[in-house]
């Protein structure tokens, strides 16, 4: 393992996440190890696209899978960097011409309350 690459993944997953990758639910130690050191020590990391680029791409692919739990965690993820809120639910909407209806219908729903569990967790004290 390089622990530059390593460490460069590191910062890049805190920098879209906005926290560290420990204790992820259903993430054994060597695959995490191995989507910090790879995913995001390198392809997160190349040039010529922004993270925010990168973050819409990854929504885009996420959405067309209907993979929730890791769409969910992306839309987060996209919002903590800046993201507007219209912006993602455009995408979405773009989607269903190139993905399908169902595509477009499940992404707004999973905004829906990703939106609505900030909101909540943003009202509290």
């Amino acid at each position: 393992m390089s622990n530059e690459r390593y460490e460069k993944g590191l910062a890049r997953f805190r920098e879209v996440f906005g926290r560290d990758p420990l204790g992820l639910p259903g993430n054994n130690a060597d695959f995490l190890r191995i989507t910090i050191e790879h995913l995001f020590g390198e392809i997160w990391t190349r040039p010529h696209l922004s993270v925010l680029e990168r973050e819409l791409i990854t929504l885009s692919a996420l959405a067309m899978m209907r993979t929730e739990r890791e769409l969910k965690g992306h839309m987060a993820a996209a919002l903590q960097l800046g993201m507007p809120r219209e912006k993602i639910v455009e995408m979405m909407i773009h989607l269903a011409y190139y993905g399908g209806w169902p595509v477009a219908n499940n992404g707004l729903q999973v905004a829906e309350r990703v939106f609505a569990e900030i909101d909540s967790t943003s009202e509290k004290p």
